[in-house]
């Protein structure tokens, strides 16, 4: 029988899933996204998704992780003028994944593998802030009060619309408490 499809590579054929799922959350968020829906949008047949992923949560961390690397890359190698305006920059980019930002602190609840990730990104930021903190040459015993003060800071800004301005003030002031 002849092949209508080509072969596909696991790697690429994943990523494909990962791209339609990161599409459809942040357009019409996790739960609306069904996982026969996300299978039509990457091209495969609804059962073939489980060959691939063990559920919908296991997509959304796949999301998560892609979107992260993505992010750390350009945070990274990124140069600003001044310390606000990486950490505003920083809000911004939380902001364009804010549909991922709620579901994972709602899924984090239920799912054992959504708590998982959460609990590593805080490591991460967390050691990020850190380092960013000695870095600014701040008091070390400040930093581990100030680093939950800007993490707070920073996810009231993504349940709250503000605008740039309001952003800005908030994060001018996050470098006053030094």
């Amino acid at each position: 029988m002849p092949r209508n499809k080509r072969l596909q590579d696991r790697t690429e054929k994943c990523r494909e899933i990962i791209d339609a799922a990161r599409q459809l959350f942040l357009q019409d968020g996790y739960e609306a996204t069904s996982m026969s829906r996300l299978a039509q949008a990457a091209g495969i047949a609804p059962n073939t998704i489980y060959w691939y992923f063990k559920d919908k949560d296991e997509v959304l961390v796949a999301v998560l992780n892609a979107e992260l690397t993505l992010r750390m890359q350009d945070y990274l190698t990124r140069t600003f003028e001044h310390p606000v305006e990486r950490l505003l920059w920083v809000v911004e980019q939380f902001e364009a994944t804010g549909k991922l930002v709620s579901v994972v602190h709602t899924r984090a609840a239920v799912s054992a593998e959504i708590e998982a990730w959460h609990q590593r990104f805080h490591q991460m930021t967390d050691a990020l802030t850190r380092l960013e903190m000695q870095n600014l040459g701040i008091a070390p015993e400040k930093i581990e009060s100030l680093m939950w003060i800007w993490t707070f800071s920073i996810e009231g800004m993504l349940v709250h619309p503000l605008s740039t301005t309001q952003k800005r003030a908030i994060c001018q002031s996050l470098f006053l408490l030094q």
